[in-house]
C-alpha cells in the first residue's frame, strides 16, 4: 500500500526522508529506496551496477535489470544527492554501454576524475580479444581530498568463483579503495550490492556501510554474509 505521504520529483515517486541506515541490506529498487535516504549522509559508494549487457552465465543466471537502462540516471542522479560535498564514487561499468553510463554521470553532477583497470589472470570470456580485465570510473561530487597514498589505477584481480553472484567482486581488491578514499568511521554506500562483497569489504576496514538490493535471493546471501538474519 502506498504511504499517504510522498511527492513526485523528476518523474519518480519520493518518500518521506527517514534516518540513514547503517550496517545492514535493503532489498528494494534502489531509486525508490535511495529517495527516502536523507541527503549528504555518505562519506564514499563502491558499487557494480548491472552492465546493461544482458549477461548470462555457464549456470544461466542473469542480473535484474541487465536489459535495460531506464534505471541507470535516476539511480546515479540519487547517489550524487545522498554523497557528501567533496566526495567519491567509484562505479565499475560495462563497456557496451559506455556512453550510456558517461551521459547518466554527467547529468547527475558527476565529474570523471579516474579510470581504474582490474587485470585478471584469466579470460572471462574470449571473442576477438580474450576479456582479461575489468574496469571503473572514479567519479567525483566536487573536489575530493588528495590521499596521503593514492591507490594505483591498474591493479590485480582475485577469482571469486562466482559462487555467490554471477559477477561476484572480490573484497581482496575492494578493500585498498574503501581504505584510501573513505575515512575511518565513514559510511560506505553500494545501492547495487549483489552478494555484498562491498559490505564486507567495508567492514573489514571498520567502515559502516549500507547496501541495497534489487534480488531478493542476493540480498539474503549479502546478509548471511554480514551475520545479518533473513528477512521474510
Amino acid at each position: 500500500m502506498m504511504p499517504a505521504s510522498y511527492r513526485v520529483r523528476d518523474g519518480h515517486l519520493h518518500f518521506p526522508e527517514v534516518a540513514m541506515p547503517e550496517n545492514t541490506v535493503i532489498h528494494g529498487d534502489c531509486v525508490q529506496v535511495m529517495a527516502g535516504m536523507p541527503a549528504a549522509s555518505v562519506d564514499f559508494v563502491l558499487t557494480d551496477p548491472p552492465y546493461i549487457c544482458g549477461y548470462r552465465d555457464r549456470q544461466g543466471r542473469t542480473i535484474a535489470n541487465d536489459t535495460c537502462a531506464d534505471w541507470l540516471e535516476p539511480a546515479f542522479r540519487e547517489i550524487y544527492r545522498l554523497m557528501k560535498p567533496d566526495t567519491l564514487c567509484i562505479s565499475f561499468y560495462g563497456w557496451t554501454a559506455t556512453e550510456a553510463f558517461l551521459a547518466a554521470w554527467q547529468a547527475a553532477g558527476f565529474r570523471r576524475v579516474g579510470h581504474l583497470v582490474f587485470c585478471k589472470p584469466y579470460a572471462s570470456r574470449t571473442g576477438l580479444f580474450r576479456s582479461s580485465h575489468e574496469s571503473a570510473y572514479v567519479l567525483a561530487k566536487g573536489r575530493p581530498p588528495m590521499p596521503a597514498h593514492p591507490a594505483s589505477d591498474v591493479s590485480g584481480w582475485v577469482y571469486t568463483g562466482n559462487k555467490l553472484h554471477p559477477t561476484q567482486k572480490p573484497v581482496e581488491v575492494l578493500e585498498p579503495l574503501i581504505r584510501t578514499y573513505c575515512p575511518v568511521g565513514g559510511l560506505v554506500l553500494d545501492p547495487f550490492c549483489g552478494s555484498g562483497s562491498t559490505l564486507v569489504a567495508a567492514r573489514e576496514c571498520t567502515r559502516r556501510y549500507v547496501g541495497i538490493e534489487l534480488d531478493a535471493q542476493h540480498a539474503d546471501i549479502a546478509r548471511a554474509r554480514l551475520g545479518e538474519r533473513p528477512h521474510t
